[in-house]
């Protein structure tokens, strides 16, 4: 952020800075001269950015009531949108600064929360991400909990099973009570098998020093339990190096945690003391020892292998990115494990079989299976057009009737055990978190080179049937014949080579012309 702020500055750009940060340290050296905005008062945002256009410094960080969850907003990501189910939370971690932004937990309605999915699945949107400081505690302050919530939500979702489910980040203490009926969401066909709970220790002595209200049993019992009722149950968890007091046998124990579960994500952090909080005033890990133990531990991380054992299997996929590499589009399975699969932008917003290809430590590809993908002629509108058109008596069927069913649960009534040596299957481990793409360049590279189709519209004059209603088409996948490296390398060895000989050719010719003369 402050290197942001820096570049700004340096290039004279009129700059507003927005969030935790500002809220929780306003006094910092970087803010100073620039417009801020409060983690209260984004409905502002359009104001304070005229006012700094002319050149005034704003500040506005008051708190007031939550910020409604109709704001217009332009997406990111036409295919995902981002709802926050509340805001603040419940704990008082010893090491964090965000409660001294957000404050105490508050928590939107139940009914806001769902007349807000009905309007973005109208839309089009095809994924929605459920955003919270902890998912778990939503509803405590307002008398409701989790999965009064998350059902709620599902029963809103297409039946065709067109938009899904991501459920957010949460923290143990609070999903402790809820673990069945949450197995039970995360068993529907419209919600991802993926959640995120961060352990941050394997040390009970030092998840107290941290004040994070939970052990390492009860961390255990909330991913043991969703391993063994949830089929292909995915967990990412989160650890922080070197917290104050932390004794080599303290990490070794997370070490060990690590290693026996295998988690096929892990966010791993070195301590970093925030100015105003309790564990920045604790006596330090020397910091050359914090560096070691963060080394260390990726280097168990990276030693396990979550996607072997994958290629040449099947999966379904929801298409909704391009990736990084411009060259494929990147879906995800029930599982939430990313698919790198080479097709047209036309796919976006899609769901389709997948064929694994290959396989590496960070990606997986995969084909797309011809026949196999499903378009949902649903027209992103805005629920103004919406209104507009029924003005108008002029509303165009855009729903789909799929025989498949959200309703009911896809779970197999058999249990999958997650044993204490991996969690559920970790070859489909998910490598995103947020929806950020990650994948190493390498692997990104492939045996041909492809070129992108940028128009994936179709054009045709034929425009009734694919505006019917309740219907499903089968689109053909474009298989773009590729170019040989290889080829094209040989080629052109062999005209340098070829220009090299009639150079050399010349120059003989030229040289025994002046001899003999």
């Amino acid at each position: 952020m402050t290197t942001l702020i820096s570049k700004c500055k340096n290039a004279n750009k009129p700059l507003v800075v927005a969030g935790c940060v500002p809220q929780g340290s306003q006094g910092l050296k970087e803010l100073e001269g620039i417009s801020i905005i409060g983690v209260q008062q984004i409905d502002r945002v359009v104001e304070v950015v005229e006012e700094t256009l002319k050149g005034h410094e704003v500040r506005l960080l008051s708190r007031k009531t939550l910020p409604s969850l109709d704001l217009p907003k332009v997406r990111k990501n036409k295919f995902i949108e981002i709802l926050p189910i509340n805001v603040g939370c419940l704990g008082a971690c010893t090491y964090c600064k965000t409660k001294h932004a957000r404050g105490h937990l508050g928590s939107y309605t139940i009914d806001s929360l769902v007349d807000r999915v009905k309007t973005v699945v109208s839309e089009g949107v095809r994924e929605i991400w459920l955003s919270s400081e902890d998912t778990g505690a939503y509803g405590r302050d307002i008398g409701t909990n989790l999965p009064n919530l998350l059902n709620a939500i599902v029963a809103e979702l297409p039946v065709d099973q067109s938009t899904m489910l991501r459920i957010g980040m949460t923290n143990p203490p609070f999903i402790l009570e809820h673990l069945k009926e949450i197995a039970a969401v995360l068993c529907h066909p419209c919600v991802y098998s993926f959640l995120h709970v961060p352990v941050q220790s394997g040390s009970d002595s030092v998840l107290k020093a941290m004040n994070r209200e939970y052990t390492v049993g009860e961390f255990r019992k909330v991913v043991d339990t969703l391993c063994e009722l949830v089929p292909g149950m995915q967990i990412a968890t989160d650890i922080i190096c070197g917290f104050p007091g932390e004794t080599d046998e303290d990490f070794s124990e997370t070490v060990n945690l690590v290693k026996e579960y295998q988690f096929p994500q892990v966010h791993i952090s070195q301590f970093y003391p925030r100015p105003g909080t309790p564990a920045a005033r604790m006596k330090k890990v020397p910091s050359n020892e914090v560096k070691k133990r963060s080394r260390e531990l990726t280097s168990v991380f990276e030693s396990f292998s979550p996607y072997q054992g994958m290629e040449g299997k099947v999966e379904k996929i929801w298409i909704t990115e391009i990736a990084s590499d411009g060259v494929h589009l990147v879906g995800h399975t029930k599982g939430y494990i990313q698919v790198l699969v080479t097709a047209p932008d036309s796919m976006l917003g899609t769901s389709a079989d997948a064929k694994i290809t290959s396989v590496g430590r960070w990606s997986v590809f995969g084909v797309v299976v011809e026949g196999s993908v499903a378009v949902i002629e649903a027209p992103i509108q805005t629920s103004a057009e919406l209104q507009e058109e029924h003005v108008q008596n002029q509303v165009e069927e855009a729903g789909c009737c799929a025989t498949d069913s959200c309703g009911a649960c896809a779970c197999s009534n058999e249990a999958q055990p997650c044993g204490p040596d991996r969690c559920g299957d970790a070859l489909r481990a998910p490598q995103t978190c947020g929806g950020d793409v990650v994948t190493t360049r390498q692997e990104a590279l492939q045996p041909t080179l492809v070129r992108r189709s940028v128009d994936g519209t179709t054009k045709g004059s034929d425009s009734t049937a694919a505006h019917s209603a309740g219907k499903e088409q089968r689109v053909e996948v474009v298989t773009r014949r590729g170019v040989d490296i290889d080829t094209v390398l040989w080629c052109g060895l062999a005209a340098s080579f070829a220009v090299t000989v009639a150079l050399l050719a010349l120059l003989t010719s030229k040289i025994l012309s002046t001899t003999s003369h």
